[in-house]
């Protein structure tokens, strides 16, 4: 989902776009059971390429994994992204839904989660205009395996309350949500942006939940300029 994103390499940035156990294809880790589980591997990937200052961020769970990270491993924090996600725990109804979800894909499978998910994940602009987006998103969330599946529901519904971190932060922050998300509206985005002290907020019209998908160039430009100007 980050193809697009690669390209700042070109920028000189070196750019590492890891991938969450056994999602898309990948094979023979332990599901997750927690964002730290998913925030350890990216720790362990750092270390594993010597690198001791990175701009780390990501969308949606990437963003509480992000949080994670810098809850367990600030020092490697040189700035940060957080794409349409929020700084808060689920509340009860929510880890209700994520309950559901979990019966739902154990039952019936990664193709069920994709029916019950995309309208949600992608906002109406997309879901009207963009057939081949709404398919590529179908075809990353089929490319999973139901255990993975499982494993993020769990780290999503168990995640914590990320709120008290926002006032420590003070690094290079940009946010980005898309104007038409409904999971972590831009009203979420607008919470953070007040919270961190310096932060940047870009809203990308057009976009809802997988706002670099949606709008890729749109986020990329926002991205490009924030590394170039920021950090």
């Amino acid at each position: 989902m980050w193809e697009r994103q690669l390209a700042l390499a070109d920028d000189g940035w070196r750019v590492l776009a890891p991938q969450f156990r056994g999602f898309d294809g990948g094979t023979g880790d332990p599901p997750a059971t927690s964002v730290d589980d998913y925030a350890g591997d990216v720790i362990d990937l750092l270390d594993a390429l010597h690198i001791e200052q990175a701009v780390v961020g990501g969308l949606s769970m990437g963003g509480y994994v992000t949080f994670a990270v810098l809850r367990h491993a600030a020092r490697y924090v040189q700035g940060l992204v957080l794409a349409d996600t929020k700084s808060q725990a689920d509340t009860p109804e929510g880890v209700e839904g994520r309950k559901r979800m979990l019966q739902l894909v154990q039952e019936k499978g990664p193709a069920a989660i994709a029916d019950e998910m995309i309208p949600k994940l992608l906002g109406d602009t997309t879901r009207r205009a963009r057939p081949d987006v709404v398919e590529r998103v179908r075809t990353l969330v089929l490319s999973s395996s139901t255990d993975a599946i499982a494993g993020g529901v769990r780290a999503l519904m168990t995640r914590p309350d990320s709120t008290p971190l926002l006032h420590t932060i003070h690094v290079p922050t940009l946010i980005l949500v898309g104007a038409e998300d409904s999971v972590t509206p831009p009203s979420a985005a607008h919470d953070m942006h007040r919270a961190i002290a310096g932060s940047e907020l870009v809203e990308i019209p057009d976009a809802g939940h997988l706002s670099n998908l949606e709008q890729p160039e749109r986020f990329h430009t926002a991205l490009a300029r924030f590394l170039a100007h920021r950090v």
